[in-house]
């Protein structure tokens, strides 16, 4: 039975190192908790608020975090796989260095975000806003960037090997050093007008 917490509030709260496991909390604030280490598993937040919340280090496998904001929170080596963050959006929030293992991430709102060397692998990504996101030197290797929006963005240096890049228009993003494979190529190469023969 999974318990359910509705528009609670967490202020101040210490959950260093807690093991979340089937727990749902529906439109709940959580301002200044500490999650370092905590690892979470098939546990739901759906519609909350996270206010200067530490992630540092923390673990989540198969958890959710449905349409929720994230303001000023820190994410320092924390790990997600096989998690779902659809509808999601960061602010003023550190997400360095990160490393997600599939799931979907669709339509999280990441404007801006300083992503530098994270690591994001087999995740659907689709119609995410990476609008003049910094990705230099990250992995984001066999995932599903359709219908993101990639303008300005920045991938130097970054291992694409594997993605969807149907949205990535080459105009208006920085793709120095970029890793990409032959089909992705020919991808890029027709969105620019040539015909491949």
């Amino acid at each position: 039975m999974v318990d359910v917490v509705e528009d609670a509030t967490f202020s101040d709260e210490d959950w260093y190192a807690e093991e979340l496991t089937e727990r749902s909390y529906v439109r709940c604030t959580f301002t200044r908790v500490d999650l370092t280490e905590a690892a979470s598993r098939g546990t739901v937040f759906e519609e909350c608020t996270f206010g200067n919340v530490r992630f540092n280090a923390s673990r989540h496998t198969d958890s959710a975090f449905l349409r929720c904001t994230f303001k000023r929170c820190n994410f320092f080596e924390a790990e997600f796989t096989g998690c779902k963050m659809i509808g999601s959006t960061f602010h003023q929030t550190t997400l360095r260095p990160l490393r997600v293992i599939g799931g979907d991430w669709s339509f999280v709102g990441l404007p801006g975000a300083d992503l530098r060397g994270i690591t994001v692998e087999a995740a659907r990504m689709r119609e995410a806003d990476l609008t003049g996101a910094n990705c230099a030197d990250a992995v984001f290797t066999g995932v599903d960037l359709s219908g993101a929006q990639l303008h300005n963005v920045r991938f130097t240096g970054c291992d694409l090997r594997g993605s969807d890049l149907s949205a990535l228009s080459p105009a208006t993003a920085e793709l120095a050093g970029a890793i990409i494979g032959a089909e992705q190529a020919v991808v890029i190469a027709q969105s620019l007008g040539f015909e491949i023969r």
